[in-house]
């Protein structure tokens, strides 16, 4: 009787970190109170991407529903208000306080007292330009193009990066929001993470893996560089991550065109896609 009664309290466990996983990256509203560590939460990291990116691609396709000419542009638009809106600008806002850390060359402390800053820089307010810049080039081409699929898996392993970082890095500061995620990371969560996003990365065939090999490269290039810079990793540094590794994914994606299709799933091997 003890083994059922297990059995279902791993299994409430388990949602109660998705749970906290979709409280955490993202503005969807969700009844009830979450009480579970919060480090639960990190292998549902890409499970929180495949919901966002979900989202986003329903929008695209209920946009190309309405009754006036095809405007990929105003798609794209809509699609990078609703990735605004639907994380918070959480990830921005780590990204905008990363840049600004560009500005101090030499003192890792006074880096980390940058970004912990609340005010906004010139270096934060260019990246942020920037990024958004980039979003609605590439989503206006993956909307123009028919490949809109393909922000799937750049949303899953963005996210799933972020528990890469979390589990491989030391927190950088002596206590802080993301402290919690990355002191109590384990390997297994970094397992879990990486197993999900391979089953998912297998489903859009060779490209789908060379995603998930692109991701694992970038967040060991980020992660030196951010153990070098700041002495290891913080909130702010995660979400950074989470829209460095996004935006190149997408672009990725966007520069074949619908070429890319020709290379969705394992069909196009024998010539029958």
């Amino acid at each position: 009787m003890k083994r059922p009664v297990s059995n279902l309290l791993n299994r409430l466990l388990m949602m109660k970190g998705f749970t906290a996983a979709l409280r955490t990256l993202t503005s969807l509203p969700l009844p009830g109170d979450d009480h579970s560590p919060l480090s639960a939460s990190l292998p549902w990291f890409p499970l929180v991407g495949l919901v966002l990116g979900s989202i986003i691609f329903t929008l695209n396709a209920l946009w190309s529903l309405l009754p006036f000419i095809p405007w990929s542009q105003g798609a794209a638009l809509v699609m990078v208000v609703a990735d605004v809106y639907l994380t918070r600008a959480f990830h921005l806002d780590g990204l905008a306080d990363w840049a600004d850390s560009f500005g101090e060359l030499a003192d890792i402390q006074k880096r980390l007292a940058i970004m912990k800053d609340t005010s906004l820089g010139a270096f934060g307010v260019v990246a942020l330009i920037l990024m958004l810049t980039a979003k609605w080039v590439v989503f206006d081409r993956l909307c123009f193009s028919g490949t809109v699929i393909w922000i799937l898996p750049a949303f899953v392993l963005s996210r799933a990066m972020m528990v890469e970082l979390a589990v491989s890095l030391p927190y950088a500061r002596k206590e802080g929001t993301g402290e919690v995620f990355v002191t109590e990371a384990s390997f297994t969560h970094r397992r879990l993470s990486r197993l999900s996003c391979l089953i998912f990365c297998v489903l859009y065939g060779p490209v789908g893996l060379i995603l998930f090999i692109v991701a694992l490269i970038i967040a060991q290039i980020y992660g030196s560089r951010a153990k070098k810079r700041f002495g290891g990793i913080t909130g702010d540094l995660l979400g950074a991550a989470n829209e460095l590794t996004g935006i190149i994914l997408l672009i990725i994606c966007a520069l074949p065109g619908k070429n890319i299709l020709d290379y969705t799933g394992w069909f196009w091997i024998s010539g029958q896609f």
